[in-house]
């Protein structure tokens, strides 16, 4: 046979940037699936701010791609848990390291009189302490993985079928580097 073998190179190219591909497809399979479940769990937030905050993310570990669906860093995330697990009862104050020798009175300056000898909330003296009774828990991220796993696997699996046809992985214009 003169010549020899042709298109080595071309399959030798394909071959080499096929773990890349694949890789891509199995996170944005990992994207679709984590965006069921972080649209039920914002569905089943009490709280606007924590729904608005409720992400779902990607990335790499080893040879697995892990999702994350959680709700971004701060106070959204304090009131998550909240929600999520509930709060004992507890004793407010004004810690006395914030407090930088100040009473609870100069704390709440603003206001009548009455208000300026205790804590305020919402516009009310309570006095130097209170105690709060404690929240019940209103879960909604376990909620939404128990409820909406099937779905996530479904759409995951939409997702990889619709992007490896006849033996090729089919580019996406939502592929990324990295979530996180």
């Amino acid at each position: 046979m003169a010549g020899g073998v042709r298109g080595r190179a071309e399959v030798s190219r394909y071959l080499a940037a096929l773990p890349e591909q694949l890789t891509k497809v199995l996170r944005g399979a990992g994207r679709a699936g984590g965006a069921v479940i972080a649209d039920e769990a914002r569905a089943g937030s009490r709280s606007d701010y924590v729904s608005r905050n409720v992400t779902a993310r990607t990335r790499v570990d080893g040879d697995q791609v892990r999702v994350t669906v959680s709700v971004k860093p701060g106070f959204a995330r304090s009131i998550a848990t909240w929600l999520e697990y509930g709060t004992a009862a507890h004793f407010i104050s004004v810690d006395d390291s914030l407090r930088q020798g100040m009473t609870a009175r100069r704390i709440n300056r603003a206001g009548s009189e009455d208000l300026k000898r205790s804590l305020v909330i919402n516009g009310k003296g309570v006095g130097r302490t209170v105690h709060h009774p404690g929240a019940d828990k209103f879960p909604f991220l376990r909620p939404a993985l128990d409820k909406r796993h099937a779905d996530a696997i479904a759409t995951s699996q939409a997702y990889i079928t619709a992007r490896i046809k006849g033996g090729a992985v089919v580019p996406d214009a939502a592929d990324t580097e990295d979530d996180e």
